[in-house]
């Protein structure tokens, strides 16, 4: 037998995110506005201009204790 000590994914709840996302068409680059260290972040993948959006995703605390934007 399998026990896998992960949650199941239907119990996690999902809340409406701010995120940025990258303005190249031919990139799925994204992240969590929250986990960000710019006012104007640039794509990590493409370094391509980001813009801001909303997803519904898995809540998620940041508990970092720096989070001011530069």
């Amino acid at each position: 037998m399998y026990y896998s000590r992960k949650r199941p994914l239907d119990n996690i709840p999902e809340e409406l995110t701010a995120i940025w996302s990258c303005t190249n068409e031919s990139c799925n680059g994204w992240m969590r506005d929250n986990f960000v260290f710019l006012v104007q972040p640039t794509c990590s993948i493409c370094q391509s201009p980001m813009e801001k959006g909303e997803k519904m995703l898995p809540a998620v605390v940041n508990t970092s204790p720096s989070q001011s934007k530069h």
